[in-house]
């Protein structure tokens, strides 16, 4: 999946998501270091964030930013071939945000653009399957659960743990 074309600032009531730049990098690469985000994404790969914002081939980085203050990042992956245009998300908010409906906030204005001005039909996210927190905010959004994907993602300590796929389609999100 590469991206369609660039991706605008976002604004919603809380927060704006904008396309990251190097300048967010350390910023950005702390909240990946904090226990609760480094639990499901691993250990932050600075040279391999700083690789995804500079280049965005694979997928944009968005910084989710609330009170003008980097508070997470929404990475969002398109793919641009008419018979199978969807998108695919990926998220984390640091501890200071958690709790607060920043989350599900971001995931809510990036799923309304990539609907309404990107022309998508399928959106998809795939959160560890024991990441409760996560699958609770994408289930308010209106994501629906499509199936446990076994063995999926390594975790820190070597293990193998499942992911869940979730989706939401246009014509069954009500937002």
């Amino acid at each position: 999946m590469g991206s369609v074309e660039p991706f605008p600032t976002i604004v919603s009531t809380r927060l704006r998501l904008r396309p990251a730049t190097l300048d967010d990098l350390p910023a950005l690469v702390a909240i990946a270091r904090e226990d609760d985000v480094r639990a499901w994404w691993g250990e932050p790969d600075e040279a391999e964030l700083h690789e995804a914002i500079a280049q965005g081939d694979d997928a944009v980085v968005l910084v989710i930013e609330v009170d003008g203050e980097p508070a997470g990042v929404l990475q969002v992956a398109e793919e641009a071939d008419p018979m199978y245009r969807r998108a695919g998300l990926d998220i984390f908010v640091g501890a200071r945000w958690t709790g607060r409906g920043i989350g599900r906030e971001a995931i809510t204005a990036a799923v309304r653009h990539l609907f309404d001005a990107r022309d998508h039909h399928r959106i998809t996210i795939d959160p560890a399957a024991a990441n409760a927190r996560a699958i609770r905010c994408y289930e308010a959004v209106g994501f629906e659960r499509v199936g446990v994907m076994r063995q999926y993602e390594r975790a820190d300590d070597g293990t193998w743990r499942d992911g869940l796929l979730l989706e939401l389609l246009r014509d069954r999100w009500s937002g």
